[in-house]
């Protein structure tokens, strides 16, 4: 077999080359309008009916690749930079507002240092993480393993004039550090529990709970099973749990088209429908209690009348109420004589 000519090598390369540029050249009608700061291309050029009849999930397929190859195109034009061995590009600022998915972090509380700090304008000095190591002549971490003019290293440490002659300086100068560090970590730990004020810390085991927490610690373990409960056997005259509630079912976003059709049908009835919904016992009560209200009325009414005519003494509603006053006295005397 012949082998293939320069020719046909160059052809060939030509056609490759093409096909590659065919890859990453695309034509729309409409020009996409990007937003580079999300990464996020919209296109607005409305799809082919029939090719995505003839086609279907392929001809959405390749869509989204064109939609993905121009926006790839104009990640290229924007600055780049390399870093280490990888050219990252520098993205502009998003011009759409994207919602998030969990509300913003609040921010951290201060810790006491740092109201001090604040209080009294300090202002933090950052140093340089090296040092001078006098002792070997040369620069050094200021922290860490091998740090420059560590004090753990010293082999011959100076008793004070105030310290007890036969005391282990070594022993105390490890003393010491650890109870820096059990104080740090002290400290660190009044801070976070100075954050989280409002979650209620667990009372240490052992310690006296009341009827409120032991039942909330008996729902919790009840609920840690598989079942979440459901198959748990109940401690005799227990009541059934407070604040569990039923929780609320969402229709799936597939399924059932029929279904679906039928409950907005019964729902655009039920706003469309001219006849006001009667509720009887409710109308029958209201015409009662107004009913009531009218009887009371009158009956005031009446009894204001009786009351407004005439006057103490005169006229013979009066006089009638004197005489038997007058009789009514007289009786009663006459007993008690």
């Amino acid at each position: 077999m012949a082998a293939p000519g320069v020719e046909e090598l160059l052809a060939q390369a030509e056609q490759e080359e093409a096909t590659n540029l065919q890859r990453i050249t695309v034509h729309k009608e409409l020009d996409l309008e990007y937003d580079l700061g999300n990464l996020l291309a919209v296109d607005a050029n409305p799809p082919e009916a029939s090719e995505f009849r003839r086609r279907g999930g392929d001809y959405l397929r390749a869509l989204a690749r064109d939609n993905t190859q121009l926006l790839i195109n104009q990640l290229w034009q924007v600055p780049s930079e390399r870093v280490e061995d990888t050219v990252v590009a520098r993205l502009p600022e998003p011009a759409s507002r994207l919602p998030r998915e969990k509300p913003a972090p609040r921010p951290r509380p201060l810790t006491r240092w740092q109201q001090f700090a604040k209080l009294k304008g300090i202002r933090k000095r950052k140093k340089s993480n090296l040092a001078w190591d006098e002792i070997h002549g040369e620069w050094r971490r200021r922290w860490g393993y091998r740090r420059a003019n560590d004090p753990t290293k010293d082999w011959l440490i100076e008793v004070p004039a105030t310290a007890d002659p036969y005391e282990d300086q070594f022993a105390k100068r490890l003393q010491a550090k650890k109870e820096r560090v059990a104080k740090n970590e002290l400290q660190r730990l009044r801070n976070i529990a100075r954050s989280r004020v409002r979650s209620p810390v667990p009372p240490p085991p052992g310690a006296p709970r009341s009827r409120a927490e032991l039942g909330k610690e008996l729902q919790v373990a009840r609920r840690s099973t598989a079942s979440v409960g459901r198959f748990q056997a109940r401690l005799p005259n227990e009541k059934e749990p407070r604040g569990r509630g039923k929780k609320r079912r969402f229709q799936p976003l597939f399924g059932d088209l029929a279904a679906e059709k039928q409950r907005q049908l019964e729902l655009v009835g039920a706003l469309s429908r001219k006849e006001p919904r009667l509720d009887v016992t409710r109308a029958t009560n209201k015409q009662l209690r107004e009913d009531e209200q009218e009887a009371a009325r009158s009956k005031k009414r009446r009894g204001g009348g009786r009351a407004g005519t005439g006057k103490k003494g005169k006229g013979p509603s009066g006089a009638r109420a004197g005489k038997r006053g007058k009789g009514r006295v007289g009786k009663r005397s006459r007993k008690g004589h």
